[in-house]
């Protein structure tokens, strides 16, 4: 505008666009950042589903409801760590809340809340199916042993290895949403420093 014999502030020459263009980033940075984290609470909740239609006999059990199609499924029995993992949806009610709002607190607790919600299930899950994972891994084709009868099947596949890649999906479903949040918590402590400062 100065150029064109407009009106300049006093106490500028225009060598502050620097300072703008910091801000500007920082607010590129939360908008970007909270899209993906978007897109990961989205897959969240199609993991969700996913989790739901394996926990749908035992829920549909407890209530008293026979569907002859799912019982003919033989889908076994829950453990309490999948009912868990469920719960950590509620947290991403707990991003959307701090996306909406910009708040650190908020985002902070939805760290934590994937950390022990999310993460320690998974955890528990590859704890709990090591063994039988490694027994079908080693297993020998060729020699008639019994130790097949240990590994739990299920629709002829490996029970275990069926949880396995179940849980390498969420961890790294799981794994993006605490980075972007990580990069949500940076960008606005450092709009709330650039504030304090003004």
């Amino acid at each position: 505008m100065a150029s064109r014999g407009g009106i300049m502030v006093t106490g500028t020459n225009g060598a502050d666009f620097e300072h703008r263009e910091k801000i500007a980033a920082q607010y590129q940075i939360s908008a970007l950042n909270k899209s993906r984290l978007k897109y990961c609470i989205f897959f969240h909740h199609s993991l969700f589903l996913v989790m739901l239609a394996k926990l749908s006999s035992d829920i549909l059990d407890k209530l008293d409801i026979f569907i002859l199609e799912i019982e003919e499924l033989q889908i076994p029995q829950p453990l309490w760590w999948e009912y868990i993992w469920g719960l950590s949806l509620l947290c991403s009610f707990v991003a959307l809340a701090a996306i909406r709002r910009n708040n650190i607190k908020l985002i902070r607790r939805y760290m934590y809340g994937i950390t022990i919600m999310g993460f320690g299930p998974l955890l528990y899950c590859v704890l709990y199916y090591c063994g039988d994972v490694w027994r079908y891994l080693t297993r020998d084709d060729d020699s008639d042993d019994s130790s097949e009868v240990d590994i739990e099947m299920w629709q002829g596949y490996p029970y275990g290895l069926l949880w396995y890649a179940f849980v390498m999906v969420v961890s790294q479903v799981h794994f993006f949403q605490l980075y972007f949040s990580y990069n949500l918590l940076k960008a606005w402590r450092a709009r709330g420093a650039l504030r304090k400062a003004e």
